[in-house]
């Protein structure tokens, strides 16, 4: 090894040690142990260039163990993407540009947010989605780069790693090259004690291409010649499987389970140090040559990324397509592809959702979706765009039944910008797909969530298929957009919404029809709530959403004939609604007089909104949808009895 490779190293394992120390906490040895093939794939092979981290075809880099996040903190430091030996000084402090897991948007050349073991990885299949789809569409003199990572046991264990890694191979993303770091250790012990899998058969399984590289964990050139050997296969992702030591070379805990998390202190620190050839005495030491050859190999891609300025300003293709997928650009006039429909129509909004997904897709170049094994039921069927497989500028993706890797994959997609994913299946199983949807909520990724058949007016396949909390628990998720439009127009409108949103978007849309009514306003929709019903003389509001629109409107016409005037409110999206200045939310929902709402789920959080709040604290039944919604009073006449009660 080259001296000032070595020192390299040794560097970044000094500062692996040093920045956990200074704050108590942290994740010290396998970013020790992964320094030299991280070293390697920064210094020698990934394409990029630190002074501008968000050029397009730059070579993406994942840390799935996001627990190691100084290794890729010290990483960012030396290559000059911005971090300050400051910044690794206040590692995991208030405030600071290293949190405890990275996270994007937040410290430059971090590409996805990670700590959640096996999304990082399952992110990758997204981005390696993205990459094919958008080099098959404008070209690979825009777009050709690779998707790099480490992944971990831990990673390997999580089943969403599972479903990716499937979803991957099926579709012979070969852009994928992964180090698998099986250092045989979680926080426990030893994986023996619950870890014996043939991860190298199974990847081999999946349709991976597998490199069973052993212990080269400290030989540079054999990292490189096995992490190169992945990057030429061209037909299968690729894993290299590394066996290291975690915590290596310091003097007590390296290869044990302590070395996991934070055990090593003064005196290791100082004896480890010593042991490499840095400054026992000096904290966060940067040796100056180590310094300037990493800012050198940190600006070796700058030529490149001017060049690849030139090829687009010169692109010759399809500008419209260009701009939606290199640079996020809404087409013009998209909004008026967005179909509508009449009056006494009577429409699914999934339905109404999944006309309003291929009208958009005719005119937006970036979008892209399908369902997990739902596509026809969830409304993300797109036609005449081909299918993405053999056909990498297909624009409908088949998910299988992969919910979570479906979820991973669309924060991937999103995440390497530009496609505007859209993912569909039953919002009963939003479950198995929450660690991913938190994910993108917490990164800002702009995506689509197609939940459908969204209450107990599922029917016959009873309570294990009816959501009753889900919208309450999506809901009560920071960063996420929960539309549940009232009927077909509703529905357009909050696309037409959604598309402007920063935010990932959870459409929550009804498996059965819907009667479209009269009075919705696609300007309304826009801030969240609004009167679909005014009245002066008005002694109460019902306010709903989703299917029980309907019902607040036939209650507010029953009690009219009685001589009651109520006002009728929708509310199909409260995170809207909220950013709404006070008068205006004040005027669509006033303390007056009394509110009642009705929504068939949980009543949590409806109280804020409404002094009555008709719902569904319990689990459904196996029962007609119809059936249900009577036993369970989600009827015109239950709003009317409850505003009877209220206003008397």
């Amino acid at each position: 090894m080259d001296e000032l490779d070595r020192l390299t190293i040794s560097t970044i394992r000094g500062l692996s040690m040093d920045a956990p120390h200074a704050a108590r906490s942290g994740h010290q040895g396998t970013a020790m142990s992964l320094a030299p093939v991280a070293h390697v794939l920064f210094g020698r092979i990934m394409n990029f260039d630190a002074a501008n981290p968000q050029w397009f075809d730059r070579d993406r880099f994942i840390l799935s163990p996001g627990h190691a996040s100084i290794l890729q903190y010290s990483l960012l430091h030396l290559y000059g993407f911005g971090l300050t030996l400051d910044d690794l000084r206040d590692f995991r402090q208030w405030g600071s540009a290293t949190p405890g897991h990275p996270e994007v948007g937040h410290t430059a050349g971090v590409e996805v947010t990670t700590g959640p073991l096996g999304q990082g990885f399952a992110n990758a299949t997204g981005m390696a989605i993205a990459e094919a789809h958008i080099r098959a569409r404008l070209g690979s003199e825009i777009c050709d780069h690779y998707i790099f990572g480490l992944c971990s046991d831990g990673d390997l264990q999580e089943g969403v790693s599972h479903e990716a890694a499937s979803l991957a191979g099926h579709l012979r993303l070969g852009k994928i090259v992964f180090v698998y770091d099986d250092n045989k250790i979680s926080i426990d012990g030893s994986t023996d004690l619950s870890f014996s899998d043939d991860s190298a058969a199974r990847f081999r399984s999946y349709g991976w291409h597998v490199v069973e590289a052993g212990d080269v964990g400290e030989d540079l050139d054999a990292l490189e010649a096995a992490i190169r050997e992945g990057m030429a296969e061209t037909e299968r992702p690729s894993l290299i499987v590394l066996n290291t030591t975690i915590g290596v070379p310091a003097t007590e805990h390296a290869g044990t389970h302590h070395a996991h998390g934070y055990a090593i202190k003064d005196d290791e620190i100082a004896a480890t140090k010593t042991a490499m050839g840095l400054p026992a005495d000096e904290t966060f030491h940067v040796p100056d040559d180590v310094f300037a050859y990493c800012r050198d190999l940190g600006a070796r891609g700058s030529d490149a990324a001017s060049a690849w300025s030139d090829r687009v300003e010169s692109f010759s293709g399809d500008r419209t397509a260009l701009d939606a997928l290199v640079h996020g650009v809404l087409p013009d006039g998209y909004k008026d592809a967005i179909p509508t429909w009449e009056r006494g129509e009577s429409v699914a909004t999934r339905k109404a959702s999944g006309a309003v997904l291929q009208a958009l897709v005719d005119v937006h170049p970036g979008i892209v979706g399908g369902g997990a094994d739902l596509t026809g039921n969830t409304g993300t069927v797109i036609s005449g765009h081909g299918v993405f497989g053999d056909d990498r500028s297909g624009r409908q993706i088949y998910f299988g039944i992969r919910e979570h890797g479906m979820g991973s994959a669309m924060v991937g997609m999103a995440a390497h910008g530009h496609l505007l994913p859209v993912g569909g299946t039953f919002l009963v199983f939003s479950d198995y797909m929450r660690g991913a949807v938190r994910l993108a909520a917490l990164g800002h990724h702009k995506m689509i969530f197609s939940w459908t058949h969204d209450s107990i007016g599922v029917g016959e396949d009873g309570p294990t298929h009816q959501p009753v909390e889900h919208v309450a628990s999506l809901r009560a998720m920071p960063g996420l957009d929960v539309w549940r439009p009232g009927d077909a127009n509703e529905t357009a409108a909050a696309w037409a919404a959604a598309l402007e949103r920063p935010h990932p978007t959870a459409m929550i849309c009804s498996r059965q029809n819907l009667p479209v009514l009269s009075g919705t306003s696609p300007a309304g929709v826009a801030r969240g709530g609004y009167v679909l019903r005014e009245s002066t003389d008005a002694v109460a509001t019902v306010v709903a959403t989703g299917s029980e629109l309907q019902h607040a409107v036939e209650a507010a016409d029953l009690l009219a004939e009685q001589g009651v005037l109520v006002r009728v409110v929708s509310l199909p999206c409260w995170e809207v609604f909220v950013e709404q200045d006070l008068d205006y939310r004040a005027a669509v929902l006033p303390r007056t007089h009394p509110t009642v709402s009705i929504e068939a789920g949980s009543t949590h959080g409806w109280h804020r909104w409404a002094d009555t709040c008709l719902g569904i604290d319990r689990f459904g039944a196996s029962a007609p949808g119809g059936e249900i919604m009577e036993h369970l009073g989600m009827t015109s006449t239950a709003v009317v009895d409850a505003i009877r009660a209220a206003i008397d």
